[in-house]
């Protein structure tokens, strides 16, 4: 922390006062600063200086910079502003006193179940809201999850990984590989990131806070990246009911793995599963001080900054290893006699030193006879794919004895058949020397996707490429449009291969046209045929047995089954009777009175008049009167 202290003092942007040094890394130094114009305390990360003549980079910074201050979501840390120096460009950031997930594990600390759930949870809440606007972080690692006050955690550094990979001096050139501990197999294999590298990211630093190890650790970072390919999250009992959702984020294949709004609400889910924990205890990262001028020799004095750090209160602790290194003096003087030792004295004790060295020469001698008679050593055989009795078989037909048996999921290697072994194929080991396998679970569970209101081919497309086989069953659907997923069943994490059962809708049931009661109107009977989903369309017809207003019938006809929603149903009215108006016959001749009002469909009944009559005078009733056919007509003649 020599180089960041030199900083101390320095006002930037002519606001930003350093008050103390809070870290470095091999892009940015970070500070505790005063932001004189606010009042406020904030946290001030100064990059590199050889950052300062990249213009594409510095261009990359100011986008990257500009749209993450847009982010605002409690778990995502608050960007305030930024800017450029002669020596680099800064970010001035939210400050939280809380420290960071890293400084929790160096202190020895290890999360339990319950508490890295509601630590991942509300990590995985902010890595969706920044998915769902096009963000994703790239370098998702305990040192990036800070802690507040209140021990609620913050994800830092949104945006400077994508900004730092364009950077010229960034190696390998146009890639971003992260924290090579924490990084995604999509990563190290060079294919287009989206938001589910984040979720591996985050189930590696899970998996560390409550085991205390990263998985896939391997002596070189191009090994370490390459043993995640095709590899499933190895087990640890440490992690209890949180294993199966690692498992699941931590999927080799991407398209398969949680996202982060899934993962949040799985890790939700278990955490109200568990007992409530004890909160975790925050440890506050150390800030750095120039010291005082003194006389003395004495070192700068690192004094953290007042928090609400809770110690001890039930996380697990590991103790830190301790060594003593102390010299014998009295061992080192008994080493060579003084020099007034007596002659005869010397004498003696070298009559006893030629004595014991007699006794390891023949002590030496009948160690090589005992070797020289003692079994060879074999070659440790192969194991690796064979199921685990014949694997056993063959290690004790070697005259070896099968050691620790571990469990872990694989995506190549059958249940129960051999992952790996230790001494490996070939290896030389001695007579009834131990081989410790691995032995496969199979395939990790594996998340039944969401599928609901997802069409046919493309639910099973999605069950396909997740290596689900799916049973299809047509239901009728009165809210999911025909074609659609209505459920599926079973839900959650299920055996890789195992099958799945999807509900296609078929649209709402057909309906059956409702038989209408003598009396009943166009109004009841639109209502009814409407509340049925059909549509009522009304005609209407004259009828001397239906009143006026009455339904006389239906097309398609009342008490019809079959008929699909949608339907146009004919509703037939009635007018009540046809009348005519009597015809004015006054002066017609009789036969031509008698053939008007015939055709009108009236019947004269009654002629009256003198018996020779020959014109038609009036009728009754009178001309102009609105009768139903058929009505009797008396005819006035004269």
């Amino acid at each position: 922390m020599g180089a960041i202290t030199e900083q101390i003092g320095r006002e930037l942007a002519g606001r930003y006062q350093l008050e103390g040094g809070l870290g470095t890394g091999a892009s940015a130094h970070v500070y505790l600063a005063f932001d004189r114009r606010l009042s406020r305390r904030v946290a001030i990360k100064l990059l590199h200086p050889g950052l300062s003549g990249d213009r594409q980079f510095l261009r990359r910074f100011t986008a990257e910079a500009q749209a993450v201050a847009a982010l605002n979501h409690p778990n995502i840390l608050q960007v305030y502003d930024w800017g450029e120096e002669a020596d680099g460009p800064f970010l001035v950031l939210e400050y939280l006193a809380g420290g960071s997930l890293r400084d929790l594990l160096d202190a020895g600390f290890r999360l339990g179940p319950a508490q890295a759930a509601r630590v991942g949870a509300a990590a995985a809440r902010g890595l969706a809201y920044a998915h769902r606007r096009g963000f994703v972080h790239r370098d998702i690692k305990p040192e990036n999850l800070l802690f507040d006050e209140d021990a609620e955690v913050h994800i830092a550094d949104f945006g400077l990984a994508r900004a730092l990979a364009e950077a010229a001096w960034t190696e390998p050139s146009g890639a971003v590989l992260g924290t090579a501990r924490y990084a995604s197999p999509e990563q190290a294999e060079g294919l287009v990131l989206d938001g589910r590298s984040d979720v591996y990211s985050l189930a590696l630093v899970l998996y560390e806070a409550v085991t205390g190890k990263v998985p896939f650790g391997a002596d070189t970072t191009v090994a370490t990246l390459m043993a995640r390919v095709g590899a499933s999250l190895p087990p640890a009992p440490e992690l209890g009911p949180l294993a199966a959702v690692l498992a699941q984020a931590a999927i080799s294949e991407p398209l398969v793995r949680l996202d982060a709004e899934e993962l949040a609400a799985d890790l939700e889910a278990l955490a109200r599963s568990l007992p409530a924990p004890v909160p975790i205890p925050l440890v506050a990262a150390e800030i750095s001080r120039p010291s005082a001028p003194s006389r003395g020799a004495e070192p700068p004095v690192l004094a953290p900054e007042p928090t609400t750090a809770m110690a001890g209160l039930g996380a697990e602790r590991s103790p830190a290893p301790y060594f003593d290194w102390a010299e014998d003096e009295e061992l080192a003087a008994a080493a060579e006699p003084a020099a007034t030792e007596p002659v005869a004295r010397r004498r003696h004790r070298g009559r006893r030193v030629l004595a014991g060295l007699l006794v390891l020469a023949l002590l030496a001698a009948a160690a090589i006879v005992v070797v020289r008679h003692l079994p060879k050593h074999v070659n440790v055989p192969g194991v690796t794919a064979m199921a685990l009795a014949p694997a056993e078989h063959r290690i004790t037909g070697a005259k070896l004895r099968v050691g620790a048996l571990t469990h872990a999921y694989s995506a190549s290697v059958p249940a129960g058949a051999v992952i790996a072994q230790r001494p490996g194929p070939g290896h030389s080991a001695a007579l009834h020397a131990l081989v410790h396998l691995t032995v496969s679970l199979g395939h990790a569970p594996v998340g039944v996707p969401s599928l609901v209101h997802l069409p046919e081919q493309s639910a099973l497309a999605k069950l396909n490429a997740a290596h689900f086989s799916a049973s299809v069953h047509p239901s009728y659907s009165e809210t999911v449009p025909s074609g659609q997923v209505i459920s599926a069943s079973p839900s959650g994490l299920r055996p890789f291969g195992s099958a799945v059962s999807i509900v296609i809708s078929q649209g709402p049931a057909p309906r059956q046209i409702p038989s209408f009661a003598a009396g009943t109107t166009w109004a009841s009977a639109s209502a009814a045929l409407s509340g049925e989903r059909l549509v009522p369309l009304e005609q209407q017809q004259y009828s001397n047995d239906v009143p006026s207003g009455d339904v006389i019938s239906t097309s398609p006809a009342e008490g019809a089954g079959g008929v699909a929603v949608g339907t146009k149903v004919t509703v037939v009215v009635s007018l009540g009777p046809l009348l005519v108006a009597v015809a004015d016959v006054k002066g017609d001749t009789i036969a031509g009175a008698l053939a008007a009002l015939q055709q009108q469909g009236l019947n004269v009944t009654e002629q009256v008049g003198p018996p020779l009559a020959t014109t038609a005078v009036t009728t009754n009733p009178s001309p102009g009167t609105k009768v139903r056919p058929g009505t009797a007509i008396t005819l006035y003649v004269s």
